[in-house]
């Protein structure tokens, strides 16, 4: 097997600095398997198994079929009242990274670190990386402009290097990487890995259904919108006709009781349930109501592959990009 020698790859003992990106309803068994088997880290959300025992077997599952690393993506604010239980069965099972997003990962760095796990947090902004880093947090995903999901503000031309500059930790690309070339760029810039989501939901792996896949592989760059309707914040997804009829903001009696004091902690868990219902209708089975998440590296990818077919295809390009490189003369 080939490798690609970052401080990631040091880090996390994988061979390449390939993180695959814990997707709401697309990450499953399957595919963190194949991912962490081929030399990256395969990754998925908790929530994604529901009840608990579910998740409890799906962890069992992924240890029984691979020893390599593999990771745990645990929503550590207030409307996600499983994740201490989330982060202990994981601890329990070995998991040997943990990716932390939307509020305070505090206390799963103090325990990941006593098992000797890891910890990134995702980011969009300096001052979040650089709490995160006085908490002890090994890396942050600089979750730039282009991402799929709850994407940044950022271009990642400027977010990464600005990071890099200011961390003492590894910084890792999320954003528009979906090949190999768009993998070479992010290191060049100063990324020790890559998280990569959108590519992965077009694989054969993903027990999506398959009109999702298809929408990804047929969309562009310009067909991906930014929306408040899935969780009160901007979330990255394919402007179906369903999403254009929807329209893209919340509705106005939501937008006002998220923005109220008293209603605040009541409406921010409603609005989250709404949009998880939302997705995972679209996610699963033949709809109408077509809410498919994704981000603008739809326009990179043509084609359904395997995760270990993509993976290799990501070292192929890698190398095809690094010897292509013009010279200093």
């Amino acid at each position: 097997m080939k490798k690609i020698e970052t401080s990631f790859t040091q880090m996390m003992k994988c061979d390449l600095p390939i993180i695959g990106a814990p997707m709401f309803l697309v990450s499953n068994v399957d595919m963190v398997v194949a991912i962490s088997e081929a030399g990256g880290v395969g990754t998925f959300p908790a929530l994604n198994y529901r009840p608990i025992e579910a998740y409890r077997e799906a962890l069992q599952q992924m240890r029984a079929r691979t020893q390599k690393p593999i990771g745990v993506n645990i929503i550590v604010n207030k409307s996600n009242t499983r994740q201490t239980e989330d982060l202990k069965h994981a601890l329990d099972h070995g998991v040997n990274l943990f990716i932390t997003s939307l509020g305070n990962p505090k206390q799963v760095i103090i325990d990941a670190h006593k098992n000797g796990a890891k910890v990134v947090c995702d980011v969009t902004n300096l001052e979040h990386a650089l709490k995160v880093q006085e908490m002890g947090a090994d890396g942050v995903i600089a979750v730039g402009a282009g991402a799929g999901g709850h994407a940044g503000p950022v271009s990642p031309l400027v977010l990464i290097p600005w990071l890099k500059k200011e961390l003492k930790i590894p910084v890792i690309a999320a954003g528009g990487i979906a090949d190999g070339r768009t993998m070479a760029a992010s290191l060049a810039l100063g990324a020790s890995a890559v998280s990569v989501g959108t590519r992965f939901i077009a694989c054969k792996e993903a027990g999506v259904d398959q009109s999702y896949k298809d929408a990804v592989v047929k969309a562009s760059p310009e067909d991906i919108v930014m929306t408040t309707r899935i969780s009160g914040t901007p979330a990255a997804v394919i402007n179906t006709p369903y999403v254009q009829k929807m329209g893209l903001d919340l509705p106005w009696y939501l937008k006002l009781l998220k923005n109220q004091k008293f209603t605040k902690k009541f409406a921010v868990p409603l609005i989250h349930l709404l949009g998880m219902k939302t997705l995972e209708t679209a996610a699963t089975g033949p709809t109408w109501k077509t809410v498919w998440s994704a981000g603008q590296s739809v326009g990179l990818v043509d084609e359904i592959l395997s995760c270990q077919e993509i993976m290799n295809k990501f070292v192929r390009e890698y190398e095809e990009v690094v010897r292509e490189l013009p010279p200093v003369r």
